[in-house]
């Protein structure tokens, strides 16, 4: 029995099975493609039997013969050939962090089923048949396979790649049936959302550092705001950087805060516990507040809401995975009814905290898969 091991590089939790697939790679590992042909000539009859089609994601294809897959990569150029082989390659084994934003990968190895592997050690890597990993800027081994839905330019893109994990798994059918639910959740909120008629709220994605905040433009930001029926500010600005100690720098960003409705405020902090409205109204040397409408309505936000170990966030995880939770977090922020609890989010103009992601949050069988959350849209 092989064991599977996981990379956590790049904050990405994965804890899919991988079965009955061994992987290598097309343009480096043809010589152990044809060893495999020749020692494993009775298994490769085997047939093809579920399958992906790729809908919305940029970045991967997939290609399907008779007794073989071929996944794309595009990202990092690389091909991934899948010879079909008898036998249970088994669960997640091993992770090369224990900073994980998962409360059931963490209990996982509080039980001892998943050991801490030195992912600087190629002997410990070598003993599993698959590693996954968001690093690609080196040269891998046969066995790495990269997993970088971060890439992607839109929510519905990064959620896609469970596609992508279900092929290593001969899981296909699974993937397909929860890249559904999550799309069709993730498009009935935004249709609900961006049809009412009432007037836009306009939002700022911005951080903070070293004396300087910056209006952040990542493409899958700006969609989910879009896509929850509001306007993105950095449409309306020409200058992303404004420099706190120079006057001129403070006087128009101030200008610019006073269009905004909502704020979301990204700035990196090592103890987001800490991190509150007082911090941020530090941070911006504000004293008249009275023109800023997203202080006036308590609308100044955080996705640090869940963290693990006062530095993993969850929103470079879960968030990646269920894009309609992210989706529906924003409308509330947009829109708020007062009775949804954000899972991501959190408003720090409210004084509202964190949650400490851990073990004994785990509440269901790791051997059962995770459903999707479908959240009710009207």
């Amino acid at each position: 029995m092989q064991h599977v091991a996981f990379s956590m590089m790049g904050r990405l939790r994965l804890s899919d099975r991988v079965r009955n697939g061994r992987k290598v790679k097309v343009h480096e590992c043809f010589e152990i493609i044809k060893s495999l042909e020749h020692a494993n000539a009775a298994t490769l009859t085997v047939k093809v039997g579920n399958t992906s089609k790729v809908e919305d994601a940029a970045y991967i294809r997939i290609y399907y013969g008779q007794t073989f897959k071929v996944i794309k990569n595009t990202l990092d150029g690389k091909s991934y050939l899948l010879i079909q082989l008898l036998g249970l390659l088994g669960n997640l084994k091993g992770i090369t962090s224990t900073y994980v934003a998962s409360q059931c990968v963490l209990k996982l190895y509080q039980d001892g089923l998943v050991e801490s592997i030195n992912k600087n050690d190629p002997q410990q890597l070598a003993q599993y048949a698959a590693h996954f990993t968001a690093n690609t800027d080196e040269a891998q081994p046969c066995n790495f396979a990269t997993f970088v839905p971060i890439g992607e330019d839109a929510p519905l893109q990064r959620a896609e790649w469970i596609k992508y994990l279900g092929v290593f798994a001969n899981m296909e059918n699974r993937a397909n049936q929860v890249y559904s639910a999550i799309k069709e959740s993730y498009l009935c909120l935004s249709k609900a959302a961006t049809s009412r008629n009432s007037l836009k709220p306009t939002v700022s994605w911005m951080e903070y550092k070293d004396g300087v905040w910056s209006f952040t433009r990542d493409p899958y930001k700006l969609k989910f705001v879009e896509d929850a029926g509001g306007v993105n500010v950095d449409d309306s600005i020409n200058k992303i950087t404004y420099n706190m100690s120079i006057p001129d720098d403070l006087e128009e960003f101030h200008a610019i805060l006073c269009t905004v409705d909502v704020v979301i405020d990204e700035t990196y902090t090592s103890d987001p516990e800490a991190y509150n409205g007082s911090t941020f109204l530090g941070n911006i040397n504000l004293e008249d507040q009275s023109c800023f409408a997203f202080l006036s309505n308590q609308s100044l936000w955080r996705y640090d809401k869940r963290v693990q170990n006062s530095t993993v966030l969850d929103w470079y995880d879960g968030a990646v995975s269920q894009p309609q939770l992210v989706l529906a977090d924003i409308i509330e922020a947009l829109y708020p009814k007062g009775n949804y609890n954000t899972t991501y989010f959190r408003n720090i103009a409210k004084g509202e905290g964190i949650i400490s992601i851990g073990p004994e949050m785990c509440e269901r069988d790791s051997s059962i898969p995770m459903e999707p959350t479908v959240v009710a849209c009207q």
